[in-house]
């Protein structure tokens, strides 16, 4: 009896061994080796990232190998749209709101160069929630209008980081629109996929009430009482409508990077017709499946995944729904190809009888 047993015990111990290393695996991509990311050698490249304006974002790493990486952030200030017909004066990162998407992998040297345009009027930093250094860089970047800061810095944990101004007064920095994300790949990078876009959720603080016209100042009251008047995607009402529509086929898989910077509130990311097939939690590598809505706070970020499996219109918001229907946090998804009716398709209506 014994000699049977023991078999049977070991049996089942490998095959609960091996389906929760088969979780783990699914429910993680920390590809990384065992090598601690300090002592990771660079291949002795040096590459000045291209960044495009959002909701773009640079090419994926791929399985390259670890290399000097240069970015080029520029401040701006900048009289922009809000919404239509409703001006403001922003403070951006490479002019746009959020700033650009910076892109690297574990192991990577990146010399961040911060230049403030000498057209501005207050002095900047940036912090870097990818940093691991005092303040996440803000006390070396320090820049006054027309000056330049340099600092270097190894990329040691895999991830979407948020970056953001962090000269005093903080709030107000963010709030004018100085923030963005950078995603720190894993070794090999992230898994494929057909589409990749960058939304960034934001609250604006307005002297004038939402949609009141002309150019708005920033109002700092209602700023701690944390009261917006405006919550965006991307910094506009229509940054992710009409014309600037986010595009997906039929078939393909699509990647969503969605930051949150904030200054105040915590967004309730959704999309209306859509089951996130994966999340990625709170930006890490750990992956959550089958999500609704993902929370993510002031100063956090995500990524989100999902195959679009159907023909139609499908609308980003915050599921805080006031502030999507009337605040601005709307944007919108077009899918084309053909029509899927083993998933979803729309009957007749019921004859009645008379």
């Amino acid at each position: 009896m014994k000699s049977l047993f023991r078999p049977l015990f070991l049996a089942v111990l490998f095959t609960l061994s091996f389906t929760a290393c088969k979780q783990n695996s699914d429910s993680s991509l920390l590809a990384d080796s065992t090598m601690n990311p300090e002592d990771i050698a660079l291949d002795g490249t040096t590459e000045v990232l291209e960044m495009p304006a959002p909701p773009f974002v640079p090419t994926p790493v791929g399985d390259r190998a670890a290399k000097k990486i240069i970015v080029n952030l520029e401040i701006i200030e900048k009289v922009g749209e809000l919404a239509n017909g409703v001006e403001y004066n922003f403070w951006t990162f490479n002019g746009t709101v959020p700033g650009a998407f910076i892109r690297a992998r574990v192991g990577d040297e990146i010399e961040l160069r911060l230049k403030n345009h000498e057209d501005s009027v207050f002095p900047h930093n940036i912090d870097l929630h990818s940093v691991n250094g005092p303040g996440g860089g803000a006390e070396a970047s320090f820049v006054a209008p027309g000056k330049e800061a340099v600092f270097t810095f190894k990329a040691l944990h895999a991830g979407l980081f948020v970056y953001h101004c962090a000269a005093a007064p903080v709030g107000m920095h963010i709030a004018n629109g100085m923030y963005g994300l950078i995603l720190i790949e894993p070794e090999g990078g992230l898994p494929a996929v057909d589409k990749e876009y960058y939304v960034m959720q934001g609250d604006f603080y307005t002297k004038g009430a939402f949609g009141e016209k002309g150019l708005q100042e920033f109002d700092i009251d209602k700023a701690i009482a944390e009261q917006p008047d405006y919550v965006l995607f991307n910094g506009n009402t229509g940054s992710l409508l009409g014309a600037n529509e986010l595009q997906a086929k039929v078939g393909e898989t699509v990647r969503i990077f969605v930051g949150n910077g904030g200054p105040n509130l915590t967004s309730s990311f959704h999309v209306i017709g859509e089951i996130f097939d994966r999340v990625y939690v709170d930006g890490g590598m750990t992956i959550n499946t089958n999500v609704q809505t993902t929370s993510i706070p002031a100063g956090g970020a995500s990524i989100v995944e999902f195959k679009a499996d159907v023909p139609g219109d499908y609308v980003l918001v915050d599921h805080a729904i006031f502030r999507a229907f009337h605040k601005g946090a709307l944007g919108k998804i077009k899918v084309n190809g053909d029509e899927n009716p083993k998933v979803f398709k729309k009957n007749e209506p019921l004859q009645t009888k008379s």
